[in-house]
């Protein structure tokens, strides 16, 4: 029996950061045993916020660096197909067929696109950004995904998805399957700086990558409860980064209970607290650290991986963009045209 399929993956921004494990991540190493994986390396969505000439030069070393992380974080690399969405065009061809699918205020009303165009200091919504749901869409739909592990931020993308792919079952009849939407356990991540979720561009975050001295720097930064100005004031726990951070990443709850119980009676600082997360952070790092060595060592394995998975899907993708034009009834109008064509020539030639 084939197993069903799930479509994830990240756009070639840089390394991957402890916000995409717990947004993400997490999810794809528990999910991708289960499922035929798809991980998408998603460098044409990039171009709606970082399109200059420098930043497609960087494609290729921020790919080999994302699937690395994602390896490193447990995923198996016999279970996934990791592919390169700019080298399948047939992508592009799904998208122009399905953006009539979806209206532009119904595009608007999509949350996260205007945070996305003000965090890359757009002034105006491009018309690529504001079509970043139809793309992605295609992504899943040029696959056939039935499973996506979305992070808060996407799951109203992935809602558009299915969306359009209910209205093109509706209109030409059932092509694709409607795609579930598995949302992590936890949403978000405050970024170190205290003031908004976990971002490479704001430059508050913890990579999967770090070492140890690194990660215990940038702990020994985090903001916390700044009405606490001396170990012994009476601090707050919650809205407090460093504690949601203890609350994800620390396995020992009764050291967090304990810590939690005397940081709100003003008895221990907050240097004791941050040093046992930098503790908890490095101990959960670790086996990703060993994996990812390993993974360096095996010069060529990454690209290898991405080159054979960018040719089975679009393989895959092929097979799906000509059904939908089959189902659209696209294919025939031009076949009759040809064979008409075909059937001139050939009486011209023979009285020619």
């Amino acid at each position: 029996m084939t197993a069903p399929r799930m479509l994830t993956g990240d756009r070639p921004t840089g390394r991957l950061h402890l916000g995409h494990y717990v947004g993400s991540i997490a999810n794809r190493v528990r999910l991708h045993q289960r499922y035929d994986s798809f991980f998408i390396v998603a460098d044409l969505h990039m171009l709606t916020t970082k399109n200059t000439r420098e930043d497609i030069q960087q494609v290729a070393d921020n790919a080999r660096e994302m699937v690395t992380d994602v390896l490193a974080a447990g995923v198996d690399p016999a279970r996934a197909t990791f592919y390169l969405q700019s080298a399948i065009p047939e992508v592009g061809d799904l998208n122009t067929l399905l953006q009539n699918l979806v209206t532009v205020p119904r595009l608007e009303r999509v949350p996260s696109l205007k945070d996305m165009a003000r965090d890359s200091g757009k002034e105006e919504m491009p018309y690529g950004l504001l079509g970043y749901p139809v793309l992605q869409a295609a992504d899943i739909l040029c696959v056939k995904g039935q499973v996506v592990p979305v992070g808060k931020d996407n799951a109203a993308h992935v809602e558009v998805t299915r969306e359009i792919a209910r209205r093109f079952n509706g209109l030409y009849g059932t092509v694709f399957p409607v795609p579930e939407l598995i949302q992590a356990d936890t949403p978000s991540l405050v970024g170190t700086d205290g003031a908004a979720k976990m971002s490479k561009s704001r430059g508050n975050t913890i990579l999967l990558s770090d070492d140890a001295a690194a990660v215990r720097r940038k702990v020994m930064g985090m903001y916390t409860d700044p009405n606490r100005v001396r170990a012994d004031v009476p601090g707050t726990v919650e809205g407090n980064p460093v504690f949601a951070y203890h609350d994800v990443f620390n396995p020992d709850l009764a050291q967090v209970a304990e810590l939690k119980e005397r940081y709100r009676a003003g008895r221990v600082g907050d240097v004791e607290v941050k040093e046992k997360l930098a503790d908890a952070l490095n101990n959960f790092l670790d086996p990703i650290r060993e994996r990812r060595a390993r993974i360096e060592d095996d010069r060529g394995l990454v690209d290898q991986l991405i080159f054979e998975g960018t040719e089975r899907t679009r393989r895959e993708v092929r097979q799906t963009v000509s059904e939908v034009r089959r189902a659209m009834g696209l294919t025939s109008a031009y076949t009759r045209m040809r064979r008409r064509a075909e059937r001139a020539g050939r009486a011209l030639a023979a009285n020619g």
